[in-house]
Order: structure tokens, then sequence, then C-alpha cells
């Protein structure tokens, strides 16, 4: 059974984000523990300066870190439907919807103190999740 290549592209869009995250996670980090004058070595543990760092810059890495979270869920799911015959265009939208959600959740989590706003992003990326499962559930118990 051939693979739908072109439905893994939304798989490599969120790869893609998440290095762009990486790069700007970085880019923020560095200057503000220059600035606050933390020597690498002594933040060695995760959250050890966590008080030294101005909001933005915590937002980005925690950003970062939230897309090593639920996406995994994402991924799984694309592959699992790449290679068992998904990947219709209905998941496909889905998957495109997903990414989009995603990436407007990043800069709503990073531009904004609004947590309901990023909550609701959150929420109807992961309700696009649940509808791309729940699709994937049916379409396999209806070959059975």
């Amino acid at each position: 059974m051939p693979i739908n290549v072109g439905f893994l592209y939304p798989v490599l869009a969120l790869v893609v984000w998440t290095l762009v995250m990486w790069l700007w996670m970085y880019a923020t980090r560095i200057p503000a523990m220059q600035k606050a004058q933390i020597n690498p070595d002594d933040a060695r543990h995760p959250g050890t300066y966590v008080d030294k760092m101005p909001a933005n810059v915590r937002s980005v890495a925690d950003n970062y870190n939230h897309l090593h979270e639920q996406p995994t869920i994402f991924y799984a799911l694309m592959f699992f439907a790449a290679l068992t015959g998904g990947g219709d265009h209905v998941a496909t939208y889905l998957a495109w919807a997903y990414v989009g959600l995603r990436v407007v959740h990043s800069f709503v989590q990073i531009l904004s103190p609004k947590v309901t706003l990023r909550f609701m992003m959150f929420a109807l990326a992961s309700l696009t999740l649940f509808i791309l499962a729940g699709k994937e559930v049916v379409r396999i118990l209806t070959l059975a």
C-alpha cells in the first residue's frame, strides 16, 4: 500500500516550526542569561534561574517544551494513518488545522499575557486532534 506523502507534509511543517521555536528560544535565552550574568554551568538544571529570566524569555522556552508534549500524539497518529491507508482529504485538512492552531498557540503564548486566549487555542488544537484520532478509530473499525 503506497504512502500518501502529501498527507505527511503537516508533520514536516510542525517539525520545522518546533525548530524555529528552538532558534527563537536560544536567540532570547542567551542574551537574557548574559544580561542577568548567569553562568551557563550554574544553570544546568531546568528552572534554576527562572526568577532571573524575563517572562517573555520563559514563555518562548515554555512553548518549545510544549511542542514536545501533545504533538507527539499528533506525530504518532499521522504515521499510523499514513502506514495503514488513512490520510484522505478530510484527515489532511484536520492535520493542517492542528498545525496551524499550534503555530497560533505559540504566538499567543509568547506575545500575549492572556492565558484564556492561549487555552482556547490549545483546546481547539486538542479538539482537532481528538477528531482526527476518532476518525482513524472509525476507519479502522469499519475495516475489521
